[in-house]
């Protein structure tokens, strides 16, 4: 029977394209651990296998199933650098500390690409990426982005394009300028996070599914999390729950915020060759970005209607359908197999949070649409921290990521007006 996740609306292109997928048990009894993980995404299962490698004995709880956040539901794109382009970060944070957030996301590149080779994982990865311009008036800033990566940020990888490379990239006259990075690529998300799942378990982490945190205390010096089935007892503790977060902790909840994002597949586009020949993954320029690109099999995977809400539209391909026609016009009654959505995590300013919420209880998430990277290495480099005292997270926890306004009453209605004016501001 195929998994329905009670969090997340749709069955994926990724769940019914991987096939069988590993279960791990529900917690039963309670448990004592060095460490103890709650979220089953990339940050967790990254953190539970460099610590259970390493001899730290860990438990890692999901509410629901591995994979059903975000990091099993996205449009698989690395991307490069930060959230921000590196010269826009540097005026916020001067050039030596967004130098050192870029590199740091170069490792993280390729900290993902040689985990994957080392744990024979086909997490099918196509190379390249195109950011397109939706308005001209964008041209000088790209233009100036790619000179600043090129040399300043030492990234040779990037180059701008004219309109008319644009178009024969894109296969679509729709932008008007873009900049394509061969130095990145995009993946199958959810072949990644079971590949990592199952490289947790064999290096000794304990997984748990169907098993939510209902609660965190600290007595004695210890950490407790209480869950319906039994109390874990940790000496330290990460929450990487991102934009499930809920009620379990309100720091975290008062500085990451849930979207709901969602994307489509198509039939493969096998009578459109014309279509990203390249295979490039896509990402526009828009506020809500429009996210794109071809799969292995030659599907068209679209993304780009956001909802600043919990709710989801009763048919999402029909909204997903509309946006694809708009820059595909040809692609207008274009069979839709499958249509997804999911809650990412965001912040004020779209840079990660990373900060201890409580003595020993480290939060990491809010990647804000930037995470596939990031979210993996997040977890490694607190796996270094806890083993070897290694400060390389601190390039994250020393960000000021500010809270949301509003407190937990006006903070949602607060963003929907304030995203729903720069969605309107992207069609002007």
């Amino acid at each position: 029977m195929t998994w329905q996740s009670p969090i997340a609306p749709g069955i994926s292109w990724y769940q019914d394209s991987l096939g069988a997928r590993p279960q791990f048990p529900a917690m039963d009894g309670s448990r004592t651990v060095d460490v103890a993980v709650i979220g089953g995404g990339f940050t967790g299962l990254q953190a539970a296998y460099n610590l259970a490698k390493a001899g730290v004995s860990v438990v890692l709880i999901e509410g629901y199933r591995v994979g059903d956040g975000a990091s099993g539901r996205n449009g698989g794109q690395f991307g490069t650098g930060q959230r921000a382009w590196p010269d826009d970060l540097e005026k916020d944070i001067g050039f030596e500390r967004s130098k050192a957030l870029f590199d740091i996301a170069e490792h993280a590149k390729h900290y993902v690409l040689d985990f994957a080779r080392e744990h024979d994982i086909d997490m099918e990865f196509l190379p390249g990426q195109l950011n397109v311009l939706h308005k001209k008036s964008y041209e000088k800033d790209y233009r100036k982005s790619v000179e600043a990566m090129t040399s300043r940020y030492e990234y040779s990888h990037v180059s701008f394009m004219e309109k008319a490379e644009t178009a024969e990239r894109l296969g679509s006259d729709h932008y008007h300028f873009g900049v394509r990075d061969t130095g990145t690529g995009h993946i199958h998300p959810l072949k990644l996070i079971v590949g990592l799942a199952k490289a947790a378990k064999a290096a000794g982490a304990q997984i748990f599914e169907m098993t939510p945190a209902k609660s965190i205390r600290q007595a004695g010096g210890k950490t407790l999390i209480e869950t319906s089935s039994g109390t874990i007892t940790a000496d330290r503790v990460l929450i990487a729950t991102n934009a499930h977060i809920g009620n379990l902790e309100p720091v975290t909840a008062a500085h990451v915020m849930p979207i709901r994002s969602f994307i489509g597949a198509t039939v493969p586009l096998d009578d459109f060759p014309t279509i990203i020949p390249g295979k490039e993954a896509i990402a526009d320029s828009r506020f809500v970005v429009r996210y794109f690109r071809k799969t292995l099999d030659n599907r068209l995977l679209f993304g780009g209607r956001e909802a600043y809400t919990a709710d989801s539209p009763r048919d999402i391909s029909k909204h997903i359908r509309k946006q694809i026609a708009e820059i595909y016009p040809a692609l207008n009654n274009i069979e839709m197999t499958h249509a997804w959505g999911g809650s990412v995590g965001i912040t004020l300013n779209r840079q990660p949070f990373v900060r201890e919420v409580m003595p020993g209880v480290m939060s990491i998430g809010g990647y804000s649409g930037h995470g596939v990277m990031l979210s993996n290495y997040c977890g490694k480099l607190y796996a270094d921290m806890v083993v070897a005292k290694d400060k390389a997270l601190e390039q994250f926890s020393s960000l000021d990521v500010p809270s949301f306004p509003g407190g937990t009453t006006l903070r949602a209605p607060l963003l929907f007006l304030a995203l729903s004016w720069y969605a309107l501001r992207d069609r002007f």
